[in-house]
């Protein structure tokens, strides 16, 4: 399961601070704040700067740099001021919201000419005055909210998937893996239908889907960038007809079914994006092998020190993938078993990966682990070598983390072949078949001289003497698709709706 929150603008008051030599921009973005404030103030109470600056003792031109977000007043002046106007500090500082509609776009034009944003582009400053129109505030405004955010959908890069990954991977570290929402959620589900035990048929998951109110429609043009398109209008779930697809299609319709069950709102952000869908494939595999009886058939396994992914997998007719992840799910909550799970691909990338066992994943300096590098001693590279790439493949594995005993298959798809595994402590693998095995390992990465740097015989005989032609990775560069469900043409998917609407 990959595991893979929008701005919130926060205006704090700083007058009770020692006001830094250079101020920052959050520190000018208050003084403009402040400033409208006093000015709309004033103004209300029918004041000239003259007359305000009379009543707190200061001149007119030391009100118009406060009013202008120039100056930041000391606190005996703020005091000054609150009293002159019959307000209170807190009033005056902001801790309310703007006083008008107009006041806000004021707040707002100005810190955006201030920021570095406006600086960039050259443009000459508007001069913010009462006499400047309100609909010409409105669409400065929101020229400057847009342009801000195509520049961030822009700079969207796959360094900001990996982090929100991360963040993600870490939560699901927290939590073991284990989401009792989702689990309660998908219970609810199979009662509606009287599903109690034996593998989820196609047959059910069409009454699950009849009982939620959806019709199913397997078509030849579901849009490409697509696994299945739902339409909430019209309650109907579009599936693709064809068998070619690396994707159990009972998962795809569950996942479907899933958003619509758990009451997912267009994703705001990647990190949202990302989060809703573990929150799918949870949801989907919690149906598809569903706590109880998968939990049950987990102690029965461990009480015969028999547990083998090989076995949760046949048991309810998913695929290898699939019961490994569930494994993920219920190792530690219910056992009491640390785990880790690996999806690498031949080329000893990292695609997917989990752990709450105390393993080290390599990972890059934003603590993202997909794209990198696994050390080839570990069970997940060595399983290429076995020639039978039928059975399941036992290894223990050294490493500076402790000795982990991990057990591995291969499988082909589209993309190529890979190797899922699952991995434990050496102090849980007696609840596991295929402990007795003779395959032992070391690896000492993070050292580069475990496997990253050639040994040293091989550097003296080729280096200098060797120019591969290296596969270019351009995904690596690209900037992530734009939009709330990236990757998606959402044009293609409404124009396709559309159609299928109008038959």
């Amino acid at each position: 399961m990959q595991f893979f929150a929008y701005r919130e603008n926060v205006i704090s008051s700083t007058w009770n601070r020692p006001a830094p030599e250079a101020p920052g921009p959050d520190e000018r973005m208050d003084g403009i704040a402040l400033g409208r404030r006093l000015r709309h103030l004033r103004k209300s109470k029918g004041l000239t700067l003259e007359e305000l600056g009379a009543a707190v003792g200061t001149v007119p031109s030391q009100l118009s740099l406060i009013e202008n977000g120039k100056r930041e007043p000391k606190l005996g002046m703020l005091q000054s001021l609150a009293k002159a106007l019959g307000v209170t500090i807190d009033a005056l500082l902001g801790e309310a919201e703007p006083p008008s509609r107009r006041a806000a776009l004021e707040i707002e034009l100005e810190r955006a000419q201030r920021g570095p944003l406006y600086e960039s582009l050259g443009l000459p400053k508007v001069r913010i005055s009462s006499r400047l129109p309100m609909d010409v505030l409105e669409s400065l405004v929101g020229l400057q909210a847009e342009l801000e955010r195509r520049l961030n959908e822009q700079i969207a890069t796959p360094e900001e998937a990996r982090r929100a990954n991360t963040e993600l991977r870490m939560m699901m570290r927290e939590r073991n893996n284990y989401f009792p929402e989702y689990e309660r959620a998908a219970q609810e589900v199979l009662d509606s239908v009287g599903h109690t035990a034996g593998p989820l048929s196609q047959h059910v998951i069409a009454d699950i889907a009849a009982h939620l109110g959806f019709s199913l429609h397997h078509v030849n043009d579901l849009p490409h960038s697509t696994r299945s398109v739902t339409d909430l209008k019209n309650k109907r779930i579009y599936l693709t007809q064809s068998q070619q697809s690396d994707h159990d299609p009972r998962s795809v319709l569950l996942q479907a079914l899933g958003h619509y069950v758990l009451q997912h709102e267009t994703p705001q952000s990647y990190g949202e994006f990302l989060s809703q869908r573990v929150a799918t494939n949870y949801f989907a595999a919690a149906l598809l092998l569903p706590e109880k009886a998968t939990v049950e058939f987990l102690q029965r396994a461990k009480a015969a020190k028999e547990i083998a992914v090989e076995d949760i997998r046949d048991a309810f007719a998913v695929s290898y993938e699939t019961a490994a992840h569930r494994f993920t799910n219920l190792a530690t909550e219910h056992l009491g078993i640390p785990t880790h799970f690996q999806k690498v691909h031949k080329s000893g990338i990292v695609y997917k990966a989990y752990e709450n066992d105390g393993v080290t994943f390599p990972a890059d300096h934003t603590g993202a682990i997909e794209g990198q590098p696994i050390c080839r001693y570990w069970t997940s590279r060595e399983v290429f070598n076995v020639p039978d790439q039928f059975s399941a493949f036992n290894q223990y594995t050294d490493t500076p983390a402790g000795t982990y005993w991990c057990t591995a298959r291969t499988e082909r798809s589209s993309a190529g072949l890979f190797s899922l595994s699952i991995g434990v402590p050496y102090a849980h693998v007696k609840w596991f078949r295929g402990r007795e095995t003779q395959e032992r390992s070391k690896s000492t990465c993070p050292d580069p001289s475990c496997c990253r740097v050639p040994p040293q015989q091989l550097a003296a005989e080729w280096s200098g003497n060797a120019w591969p032609s290296a596969r270019a990775h351009s995904h690596l560069l690209a900037a992530l698709p734009p939009g709330a469900f990236p990757g998606v043409d959402e044009t293609e998917v409404y124009s396709f709706l559309q159609a299928h609407s109008e038959r």
